[in-house]
């Protein structure tokens, strides 16, 4: 089965055999993870989109895929000739999927789902749009296990100790906090489904999924132990004795079995049903108590410990001094580049560290109009030169021993327009508005979006994709549950969380800006109306000076970009040879 078409009549006949009418793919894995190890690359192997979101629907004579607007013209591009129709979602005419199943489908039909990768959440979410119909709502089993012959096998990398010298509690101390949470709130049990969180618990990293140092496993904290399903052949004997204390390990595909063996009575299980799936649900005892939230661990994990701080300004010295080696590297060299192998070029420069582990994701190097593709990824066919005028998006991130970075610059070759320029400071405008902002406690990353996109706004412009994410300690590179949004979240932002900072413009078929630093919540004083926090930048990077307008900016503006630029080099300059030092004071040069 080698065409995309094949392999949907493959899938049909599947339906077909089981009176299923419309079948869901998600996409994602049983951890509900946003980036998946290869065995659960289901929607690419289907559909031929390469992309990390998107939802596949397929029925009997259609198939649809749909996606957000960073992802609108790869989307398109790569589903060209296929038997997908592509929806956009957010544009007129377009509803979401669980909406265009709702409306298209007959009533009597059967829809289904791999139980093992949706979760609790969506399921109900399907399953509320068919209140008072007549549909049947249905997991089904992984069929892709029956029509992908040579699917890869479920990861079994080596899973090891994280440094004591940056963890800031121990594992104990983890599962003591979490335990006492939930049975504040009368339970007895807390299973944690999500790898992120569990690799967080356990003070252990893994590599199960390229760029997220995780690994598959569940974790079951109950009244005085916890159980660990994951693969014991893996797991190092340091790891081993470190948990020894207060966790058993048994075998990852054990984890239904450990569940059933809860006592039904008086035991009430804590879990999030947006991350445990609608199988693993189905797997509880029979009776037993629930009680639904978020995972206790998130909101722990997302507000950095002192020393989880300490590795990430180190993790972000290291990366300015590998930015700027290679940016000093490049304005010198006269070597032509390509996307691919600029970004590699910045992978070498990264890998002069000892404590460099790899890259915290795919690198996004956009030319000219390839940076109009907010995720756009390179290959060997598509690759631009970097022969001619023009701006290139470079985001790229690393996972170093000490924690995890993100950063984009938009660089310039050649002469820019009067328009590139003009973007370019609006982006930067955007992202300045939004690191200076001082704000009182319970504010929420939707309340200050704003901030970021309102000089684009003022001259008819936006950008598609959120402000800002939250990031992981040596983890994933995407962490919530915070973020800063044009969508309302009701979680404020609290001291010691660390979020992206990255406004953007994007024009079709021309250009890209996109400038990303990485912000720390940190506490501002008191005053008669009460606790304030700001943000503190640990991105060290200087902006294109090329590119800025000055006649753009305010007076308060321009200091803030020679303030910034004088605390990058007074940081970076140390660790320089004098070509670095003489490119960076130049870079840095006051406005």
């Amino acid at each position: 089965m080698n065409t995309i078409a094949n392999r949907l009549e493959a899938l049909r006949e599947i339906m077909r055999e089981n009176r299923v009418d419309a079948w869901i793919v998600t996409g994602s894995d049983p951890h509900s993870s946003e980036y998946v190890a290869q065995r659960w690359l289901t929607r690419a192997w289907i559909t031929g989109f390469t992309g990390s979101a998107g939802t596949v629907v397929v029925t009997a004579d259609r198939a649809l895929l749909w996606v957000d607007s960073r992802y609108f013209i790869q989307a398109e591009q790569q589903l060209e000739g296929s038997p997908f129709d592509l929806q956009k979602i957010d544009t007129p005419q377009v509803v979401d999927y669980v909406q265009w199943l709702s409306n298209t489908m007959k009533e009597g039909c059967r829809i289904g789902f791999d139980g093992t990768t949706m979760t609790l959440s969506a399921k109900r979410t399907i399953e509320r749009a068919f209140i008072g119909r007549r549909f049947e709502v249905v997991a089904t089993d992984d069929w892709f296990d029956l029509i992908w012959t040579d699917r890869p096998a479920p990861p079994h990398e080596p899973v090891t100790t994280l440094s004591e010298r940056y963890a800031g509690l121990t594992c104990s101390e983890k599962i003591d906090i979490i335990r006492k949470s939930f049975q504040r709130l009368g339970c007895t049990h807390h299973l944690v489904a999500s790898l992120d969180d569990i690799a967080w618990i356990l003070n252990a990293r893994g590599s199960d999924i390229t760029y997220n140092p995780v690994f598959l496993a569940y974790l079951l904290i109950g009244p005085q132990n916890a159980i660990l399903c994951i693969d014991a052949d893996r797991v190092e004997t340091g790891l081993k004795e470190q948990l020894s204390k207060d966790v058993e390990i048994v075998s990852y595909d054990d984890i239904k079995n450990v569940l059933q063996k809860i006592p039904a009575q008086n035991s009430t299980i804590y879990f999030s049903p947006d991350k445990v799936s609608t199988a693993l649900f189905q797997a509880f005892p029979t009776g037993v108590g629930t009680v639904e939230g978020r995972d206790i661990s998130t909101d722990l994990k997302a507000a950095k410990h002192v020393k989880e701080l300490e590795g990430m300004r180190r993790a972000h010295l290291l990366d300015g001094l590998a930015l700027v080696r290679f940016l000093s590297h490049l304005a010198a060299s006269k070597h032509v580049y390509d996307e691919i192998t600029l970004a590699e070029k910045l992978v070498w420069f990264r890998k002069k560290s000892d404590e460099y582990i790899g890259p915290s994701f795919s690198p996004i190097a956009g030319f000219c109009g390839h940076g109009a593709l907010a995720h756009y990824a390179a290959t060997p066919e598509t690759a631009s030169v970097l022969d001619t005028d023009g701006l290139l998006v470079l985001d790229t991130g690393a996972q170093y021993t000490c924690g995890t970075t993100d950063v984009t610059r938009t660089l310039l070759f050649g002469a820019p327009s009067d328009e590139m320029t003009r973007d370019y400071t609006l982006v930067l405008k955007g992202n300045l508005s939004l690191a200076s902002q001082r704000f009182p406690k319970g504010t929420t990353g939707y309340q200050l979006d704003i901030l970021a996109r309102q000089h684009l706004w003022q001259h008819g412009q936006n950008y598609g994709h959120g402000t800002g994410h939250g990031l992981g300690f040596c983890l994933n590179v995407h962490e919530g549950p915070q973020n800063i949004s044009p969508r309302p979240l009701v979680v404020p932002l609290i001291s010691g969380m660390v979020l992206s900072d990255e406004p953007g413009i994007y024009k079709k078929d021309r250009y890209g800006i996109r400038l990303e630093n990485i912000i720390t919540v940190v506490e501002d004083g008191e005053t008669e109306f009460g606790s304030f926090l700001a943000f503190e930048v640990l991105t060290m990077c200087p902006f294109e000076r090329k590119l800025i307008d000055t006649s753009l900016l305010s007076d308060a503006e321009i200091h803030m970009v020679n303030t910034y630029h004088t605390w990058v080099r007074d940081e970076l300059d140390p660790y320089l040879d004098e070509a670095e030092r003489t490119w960076l004071a130049q870079a840095t040069a006051a406005l």
